[in-house]
């Protein structure tokens, strides 16, 4: 994945959990390189690209469709209530990730979003993570992942998941620091004033 600039889509839904989408957004909006390029251009989807309602009443209004939609280089699939109760039985959301696992070069989930990747099959014969709370749940569901505990994010090559909620922010300095090292992802931390262990 060696170029100038990525292209990081991340999808929205009512009852999206904040900080699973907000957290990834804010890292990866205010990642510079040499001379303030911005090597991530970030952007927002959801199915129908009205406004979306997330956890707790705040409003986002989504940069597209599906059916307008970019090429992504960078997919994060957030969860939260709307993920684990509704999306998850959408059949058009869950065919709309297994066709971007196609042509993505980085498919990841935050929190619950797992549930909506494992629903896709794209973790089955992998390593991956969720939040806490909904551990078991992937596990009983989903008997072909193999669910790691106790860690913040799983890196599967093509796939990362992450744990919950704020975990998405770990996983997201991950990324830069695979794409960029670890100089550019400790300044982004230094500009956020967030703690990472590289």
């Amino acid at each position: 994945m060696n170029k100038r600039q990525w292209r990081v889509g991340i999808f929205l839904f009512d009852d999206v959990e904040v900080l699973d989408f907000a957290g990834p957004f804010e890292v990866f909006s205010v990642t510079e390189i040499e001379n303030g390029q911005q090597p991530f251009v970030v952007e927002t989807v959801s199915e129908k690209g009205n406004l979306v309602i997330a956890t707790n009443g705040l409003k986002v209004q989504p940069d597209y469709s599906f059916d307008n939609v970019p090429r992504f280089d960078i997919l994060i699939i957030p969860g939260g209530l709307g993920a684990r109760e509704r999306e998850m039985y959408n059949d058009n959301v869950i065919n709309w990730i297994t066709n971007q696992m196609k042509t993505v070069q980085l498919m990841t989930s935050v929190c619950t979003g797992a549930l909506l990747l494992a629903k896709a099959g794209l973790l089955n014969g992998k390593m991956a993570t969720t939040h806490w709370a909904s551990l078991e749940r992937l596990k009983i569901e989903f008997p072909q992942v193999e669910v790691q505990r106790e860690v913040k994010f799983v890196d599967e090559g093509n796939v990362i998941t992450s744990g919950g909620i704020s975990a998405g922010i770990n996983m997201s300095f991950h990324i830069v620091k695979r794409l960029l090292g670890s100089e550019v992802a400790q300044n982004t931390a230094k500009i956020m004033e967030y703690e990472i262990i590289i």
